[in-house]
């Protein structure tokens, strides 16, 4: 690793004490590999737990991801083990009914957590101000495969018109990467103070737009990437004074050796297994906030009374169906309201289930219902391949299926779902989205 940068060093050492030496000796050994479960499949992946997620394994080395189809099939996330601590943190302060806002969410490694704790349930909006990670986003969110998700690609401030309409918020604030410092160069040769200064000054806008998106009594989680008290306690301190904003302390297990300050907790390499992180936890009380906008909003769906792809779905009675800029789409009915806000005050990239799309003569089925966990798998034949073909179909090739029926195909490797190809008999047109190919050879 590159030589710490002396301001960082002078704000860390003072603040670590005798524990600055474990610290810096912990910065220079490897990273620890971990994978976060997903509940699609019974998976077991041989591996320590992570403490303080159940469905978090550390591995004992990093194999090469790309190469193994259920990566792709959403069958698991590799996912840093500190920033697992909010499944401990939902677990004890937000409902699995909720309606939780996650503000800066790409790629996706908190908001796949949320959309399993809220499952069926509750309701996520995973929102990302860069277009192209929140395309990334959207892409880790269809493939995790819960149904009740809305995407989009926002500045904070656009959620002026949602004050007072969220039970909780994430916000895992832009940050200037200091717990990356093991695990990425880049993050210590661009560190600077200046740099931080300026992470300041933004993650304050951003906790501003999330706390009024709260409902009185909403929960608020705040996480960085960064050891020093500007990004961190001075943020919480900051909010604290500008609102009524309550201090909530999670109950952990000391033998986690998780720091604790009074404005939230810290994770460092010398003393947890995982990287650097920074979470507080914060309950709005201020009964005078803004309420939901109830205006009526004019409504962009044309709503389906008889969708033709009801069956498409497990419990389909759970799912409005609609047609959206020439697709179909099942999205929960109880949350549909709130869908047509978002599409009408938003730039929503996905919602639900995406389920055709019309393409001539042919209703085209979707890489979102193939990957969903309610996929009704019943409702179309498939074809099961091996490790090779599976590769080759994830890297957007031709493959060919004789003995396997004409027409679309879902296509499973380990009897988990991959896609869809249209069998056309000599060969099959691969319908695997190109912007999600592996890139790299695979043969």
């Amino acid at each position: 690793m590159p030589l710490l940068p002396t301001a960082f060093v002078t704000t860390l050492k003072p603040i670590l004490g005798d524990e600055w030496t474990p610290f810096e000796a912990a910065l220079n050994e490897e990273p620890v590999t971990s994978v976060r479960l997903n509940d699609k499949i019974d998976l077991s992946i041989e591996g320590d737990c992570v403490p303080w997620c159940s469905q978090g394994r550390y591995l004992a080395e990093r194999p090469n991801f790309t190469r193994d189809p259920l990566f792709h099939a959403g069958a698991y996330y590799v996912q840093e083990a500190s920033s697992m601590f909010v499944q401990c943190v939902v677990n004890q302060f937000v409902a699995d009914d909720a309606v939780v806002l996650d503000m800066c969410a790409a790629p996706g490694g908190k908001s796949t957590l949320l959309s399993q704790h809220l499952c069926r349930d509750g309701l996520l909006v995973a929102n990302e101000f860069v277009r192209q990670r929140a395309h990334i986003l959207s892409e880790n969110l269809q493939k995790w495969g819960n149904p009740n998700v809305i995407v989009t690609n926002n500045a904070p401030s656009d959620f002026a018109a949602f004050a007072g309409m969220f039970d909780a918020v994430l916000v895992d604030a832009p940050c200037s990467g200091e717990g990356m410092f093991r695990k990425d160069e880049t993050a210590v040769t661009e560190w600077s103070p200046t740099n931080v200064q300026h992470c300041v000054e933004r993650q304050r806008d951003i906790l501003a737009a999330a706390w009024r998106c709260l409902k009185p009594d909403g929960i608020l989680i705040y996480s960085t990437c960064t050891y020093n008290p500007h990004e961190n306690e001075e943020n919480v301190q900051w909010l604290c004074q500008q609102t009524d904003a309550e201090l909530l302390q999670p109950a952990i297990d000391p033998e986690w050796q998780i720091v604790h300050t009074p404005e939230g907790y810290h994770f460092y390499p010398h003393k947890t297994r995982g990287e650097g992180l920074f979470i507080s936890v914060l309950r709005k009380h201020d009964a005078s906030s803004e309420s939901p906008c109830k205006r009526r909003i004019k409504t962009p769906l044309r709503t389906l009374s008889n969708s033709p792809f009801a069956n498409y779905l497990q419990h389909s009675e759970h799912y409005a169906h609609f047609e959206f800029a020439g697709k179909h789409y099942a999205f929960a009915c109880r949350y549909a309201d709130l869908l047509q806000a978002c599409l009408k005050q938003l730039c929503v990239l996905h919602f639900g289930v995406a389920l055709a799309e019309q393409k001539g003569r042919d209703f085209v089925p979707q890489p979102s219902l193939a990957l969903s966990k309610v996929l009704n798998t019943e409702a179309f034949n498939r074809a099961e391949v091996d490790l090779e073909t599976a590769l080759r179909y994830l890297h957007c090739e031709a493959v060919c299926l004789p003995d396997a029926p004409k027409g679309f195909l879902l296509i499973t490797y380990k009897h988990v779902a991959l896609g869809w190809v249209k069998n056309i008999g000599n060969r099959c047109n691969n319908l695997y989205p190109a912007a999600w190919r592996i890139r790299m050879n695979v043969n």
